[in-house]
């Protein structure tokens, strides 16, 4: 499966808007089925990413076997700056593959990241021009499809049997920890601060709590 982006980017993120108006209640809601299928997928997953690939759009790549990023993609998982956590199994992911200070720097201080510093950290399989990207991705596409395809299913699922598992545990926890985050008044300051083009002030939530 070779996915990609529409427009000028990959992925912008959740609607913001609608996790104000609709946050999420229950382990059955589509955020969960979409994580379940991403852990639970047996063939190949295929990534081409340009322009912005924000939230979800960067968290998502962790589950791919080949991650192709155009030069200009912009990467950045800003859950903290609203109040929530990372999902898709990032909080284990993370720290396991590229070290827990530099998982920090992305998940604690959301700081973004382009596609050199997403090479460097081995978060993309490899890094090309913007012109080349599809035609890069649809060439491992094509080699996979000239490989024995049980061979292939079946070694993706060995490679990935306890990656998988420790994903999948740490996706739960993040799961319950998103939707409560989702309900605190930290997170409906950001949100509001965001639709209202604004910086959030925290302050003020703070002095509600200790008022209720």
């Amino acid at each position: 499966m070779l996915l990609h982006g529409a427009g000028d980017a990959f992925c912008a993120g959740n609607d913001l808007g609608d996790f104000l108006h609709n946050p999420l209640k229950s382990d059955d809601s589509p955020q969960a089925r979409f994580i379940a299928a991403l852990i639970e997928f047996d063939k190949p997953l295929i990534a081409a990413v340009h322009g912005l690939a924000i939230g979800g759009g960067t968290t998502m790549l962790t589950h791919f076997d080949f991650v192709y990023a155009a030069e200009h993609t912009r990467f950045q998982m800003p859950f903290v700056n609203l109040a929530l956590v990372p999902e898709l199994g990032t909080s284990y992911w993370l720290p396991a593959q590229i070290g827990y200070l530099a998982a920090a720097e992305l998940v604690l201080l959301a700081l973004p990241f382009d596609s050199r510093r997403a090479a460097e950290l081995g978060f993309v399989t490899r890094v090309v021009a913007e012109a080349d990207l599809m035609a890069t991705a649809l060439d491992t596409a094509h080699r996979l499809i000239r490989q024995p395809a049980g061979a292939v299913r079946a070694s993706k699922r060995l490679m990935k049997r306890v990656l998988g598992a420790q994903m999948a545990a740490a996706a739960e926890l993040e799961l319950r920890e998103y939707a409560s985050r989702l309900q605190s008044a930290d997170a409906k300051e950001a949100f509001t601060a965001f639709l209202e083009k604004r910086k959030p002030d925290f302050a003020r939530t703070v002095k509600s709590s200790a008022t209720a």
